[in-house]
């Protein structure tokens, strides 16, 4: 099992990772996340006043926090409370601080873009092609994708209705 530990910024602050080749999950160190989200001094206290708020709720993303080891600032392996990306985006929610207000505004849309893709299976095409576009992708592959993507549609259609 491959395993591979980055060093990611946001906003100037170091936030540790860890990617789990075998499972092909990131792992993301709680504490450098508050650290950044919160600007505290004290991210540790932080984070167990925060596991604490969370466990009265009934939350139980707390208990599906594991621990890995990664560099502290000493240069040491500690270990290290670490979660994967749905945790942590889960975590971000809980976090009161204006910083985090971006990550909560991009997952409503997300959210919002998932259910209407549930609705109209269509969107998710359309949108993949776009990201094609965005990526450099000439309109003369996409235009054939999206031709039989078209015809595969009105197949399925005229299937159902038959």
């Amino acid at each position: 099992m491959k395993q591979e530990n980055s060093i990611k910024i946001f906003d100037r602050k170091q936030v540790r990772t860890h990617w789990d080749e075998e499972k092909e999950i990131w792992y993301i160190s709680v504490i450098d996340v508050i650290e950044a989200l919160t600007g505290t001094d004290r991210p540790r206290k932080y984070w167990n006043d925060l596991k604490t708020k969370l466990k009265k709720e009934g939350s139980e993303l707390s208990e599906k926090i594991g621990q890995l080891k990664m560099r502290a600032e000493d240069g040491k392996m500690r270990d290290t409370d670490v979660a994967d990306t749905e945790q942590i985006l889960r975590l971000i929610q809980s976090i009161p601080s204006p910083k985090a207000e971006p990550f909560k505004l991009w997952l409503a849309q997300l959210g919002t873009e998932r259910l209407d893709e549930m609705q109209d299976p269509e969107i998710t095409i359309d949108r993949a092609l776009e990201q094609y576009l965005k990526l450099g992708y000439s309109e003369n592959w996409i235009n054939p994708v999206r031709y039989h993507h078209k015809k595969l549609i009105e197949n399925v259609f005229l299937r159902i209705c038959a």
